[in-house]
């Protein structure tokens, strides 16, 4: 869970403090994709987040459809959907973890809280990834009951609207530390 009272806590932070912009202000996101340093895998790594920002995007406008009673569709395309999102974020999650960020961090020291903001970040939406899940298995139960699936759309859609705003604050945060530095420390990655 985030810390309302941290102000660097996920559920709490409108951004990442001055101190640990150092690298995006020297990088902004307008000239990321023409330095150098700029490769295929950076590329697809933000590809990620943008399917990650349109599947949420998908989730939220199926659920509001389904209340509105426009979505014939929605308890297959929701679960298909959901379970992709939520395995594929989980995963993607992992290899930064494990992978990534381990060879980012000894690169600038400046920077250590920041990877220390982003680990914190994946456990609090770790929180968030379950609760997302127990809301659609509750959606799916409904919807073959054919009782109460109104509210329990509607609570879904909330964890859904929540998740977006937490994602969408970690995915920007993570970018403007990522990025600028693949395009400082290049050389040294490979």
């Amino acid at each position: 869970m985030t810390d309302p009272h941290d102000p660097l806590s996920l559920g709490a932070r409108t951004g990442l403090p001055d101190h640990l912009r150092v690298l995006a202000e020297k990088y902004p996101r307008t000239e990321w994709t023409g330095h150098p340093n700029f490769n295929e895998l950076t590329a697809f790594w933000l590809e990620r987040h943008l399917m990650f920002r349109q599947l949420i995007d998908t989730l939220i406008d199926g659920a509001q459809r389904q209340l509105d009673g426009n979505n014939a569709r929605f308890g297959p395309e929701m679960s298909r959907y959901t379970g992709f999102f939520l395995n594929q974020l989980q995963h993607h999650h992992q290899i930064e973890d494990q992978h990534y960020f381990p060879r980012f961090i000894p690169l600038d020291n400046r920077l250590a809280q920041a990877f220390d903001i982003l680990d914190h970040d994946h456990h609090a939406l770790d929180h968030h990834i379950h609760a997302l899940a127990e809301n659609s298995n509750l959606v799916l139960t409904r919807l073959g009951e054919k009782r109460d699936a109104s509210a329990a759309t509607g609570r879904l859609l909330s964890a859904q609207t929540a998740f977006r705003g937490f994602l969408d604050r970690h995915l920007a945060d993570e970018e403007e530390i990522i990025v600028p530095v693949i395009l400082e420390y290049g050389a040294e990655l490979e």
